[in-house]
């Protein structure tokens, strides 16, 4: 998922909340990017037949208040371990931090992980991945949960999550894939209508 990645990174590269022209623009940015990689030979995870019919993702429409400022507590004590998958590659993660966020009045925390793979790779040195489920799951979005992709702030303790740059992993299109199966612990009691919905053949 390396492009994807790519893409999601150079989006959310500001550490302060931006102005609403600007956070429109990069989720904007992020839907056009995510579909072109899809209808795209060389990068799309769809297989022959469906990418030929692929035109663009079905998204929720955009709605800020999915992008939200979290407080991240760091966790440096913890160390990397296999995620669950679903296929036979494995990769190890270890949880970066506590991010702590309110949403509609309410409050939550999600782990926030730290790929060891990317680790030493000076493009993804900052990189995080936050998966997750919601309440949509298995029937507005692909059940097995969706992912998103954030920066470490460099010089503070606040991290901005924007469920509109959510999307669902590639095995949720193609089986072929081995996909990090979301953590009970990133499992939230709530609907989190943005990002990428799902149409795909098995909701589930």
């Amino acid at each position: 998922m390396k492009s994807i990645t790519l893409i999601l990174l150079c989006s959310i590269g500001l550490h302060a909340q931006p102005n609403t022209e600007t956070a429109f623009a990069e989720i904007k940015a992020f839907q056009n990017e995510l579909n072109h990689e899809y209808k795209d030979k060389k990068k799309s995870p769809l297989l022959p037949a469906d990418r030929k019919k692929f035109k663009r993702h079905p998204f929720f429409p955009i709605d800020l208040k999915y992008r939200v400022e979290a407080k991240l507590t760091l966790t440096p004590e913890t160390l990397f371990s296999p995620m669950k998958a679903t296929g036979p590659i494995v990769q190890d993660y270890r949880v970066y931090g506590i991010a702590e966020f309110t949403l509609d009045g309410e409050t939550y925390s999600l782990p926030v992980y730290q790929s060891k793979n990317l680790l030493n790779n000076p493009m993804y040195k900052d990189y995080l991945f936050l998966p997750f489920g919601d309440l949509t799951n298995g029937n507005e979005t692909y059940g097995g949960g969706r992912y998103l992709n954030l920066q470490a702030p460099a010089e503070s303790d606040i991290l901005i999550i924007d469920f509109n740059q959510a999307y669902a992993p590639y095995c949720a299109y193609n089986p072929r894939y081995s996909c990090p199966i979301i953590p009970e612990e990133n499992q939230l009691p709530v609907a989190i209508r943005a990002g990428v919905k799902y149409e795909g053949k098995n909701k589930k």
